[in-house]
This record gives structure tokens, sequence and C-alpha cells, in this order.
């Protein structure tokens, strides 16, 4: 009786030892990688750490419309609006926060910014000790995880469709050139 209950835990023992040692002696197809001086390679659509983008004379491109927030589905970005000294800009963040820990990387509010102020990065390294920690400031979002834009993660622009969009705008009439035409009176000319 004792034998019959050992015989398949002994089964078992055997599936896994059969598996170690082709890993051992293959290690051509190991799946594992030597983390962290090896790096995988994850799609550009990948949503990894947050990263406030920045205008050309270094301040911030978001204007505090609170659309991130609101898209949220965690409730985990916190913001607190201010009045910029630039009339052309109605708003900037004094406070913007994001707690990383109740974070989900959906990227809803990637989506939801009308300023391309918010994209996510391929960082995946997020190692916290306390709570604290884990709430990713202004200051820290604004930081630059890379300079290299192919390392930056998901934005609502999609590389693969960039050839179909310029195709798009290749026919669709300058407006520019258009409303000079008109004023010339040269398009008037040519419709009489």
């Amino acid at each position: 009786m004792a034998e019959r209950l050992y015989l398949p835990l002994l089964s078992g023992l055997g599936v896994t030892l059969k598996h170690f040692l082709r890993n051992i002696f293959r290690r051509g197809k190991s799946y594992t990688i030597q983390y962290p001086e090896e790096r995988r390679n994850y799609s550009h659509r990948f949503r990894g750490h947050h990263i406030l983008t920045a205008r050309p004379d270094g301040s911030l491109r978001c204007v505090a419309c609170f659309l991130c927030a609101t898209a949220c589905p965690a409730e985990c970005i916190k913001i607190e609006a201010g009045e910029h000294p630039d009339v052309n800009i109605e708003k900037y963040p004094v406070v913007y926060d994001i707690d990383m820990l109740r974070c989900v990387f959906c990227g809803y509010c990637v989506d939801a910014c009308p300023e391309e102020a918010i994209i996510m990065s391929n960082n995946y390294d997020m190692a916290y000790f306390s709570r604290d920690q884990s709430i990713a400031t202004k200051e820290e979002l604004s930081k630059p995880y890379t300079y290299d834009a192919s390392q930056l993660g998901y934005r609502p622009h999609y590389p693969e469709e960039d050839a179909q969009r310029a195709a798009i705008r290749e026919g669709v009439v300058d407006l520019i050139a258009e409303a000079r035409r008109w004023q010339d009176g040269t398009v008037e000319a040519k419709a009489s």
C-alpha cells in the first residue's frame, strides 16, 4: 500500500529531474537572463515608469488640466495646479505625484493627455524600501530615464502607423498654401 502512494511522487520527481538536466546541458535555449547585466527587449508599447515631458525651454508641458487624474482608474495621480507667469500658459502643476504602488500601468493617463506631457518609459526597475519612496514626485518624473527616443515606452504615437499617417497627410490640402493662394487671388482666377 505504501509503495503505491510513493509511485506517482517518484514519477513527478523524474519529470522535474529531466527538465533540470535539460536546462543544464542545453544552455543555448535558456529562457532565463542574467538580470541586471542583461535586459530583455520589450515592445515599444511597454508601459513602464512615467515620464513628464518638457518644452524646449525646459518647463513642463503639463498644463494641469486634470485629464490624466480623471482618467486614472486607480486614482493614483495627485495634481495641484498653479497660475503660470506666462500668460500664454494658463496653469502648471505645482504638485504632480504618482503613487506607483497604486498605479496599474494601464496608460489611460497617457491616452488622455492632450499635450503629450506624460509618457511611459521602458524602465521597469522599480524597487522601494518604504511606501514614501513609491510616490514619484514631479521632479522624479521629469528626470529623463533615457535620451534615446527609441527606448521610450508607451505613447499614443505608434511608429508602425507613421507611414500610413504620412500618406494621409500627403493627401490633405496644405491649408496655409491654400490660404495664400486665396489671398493672392490665384484661386479666384482659376475658378472664373
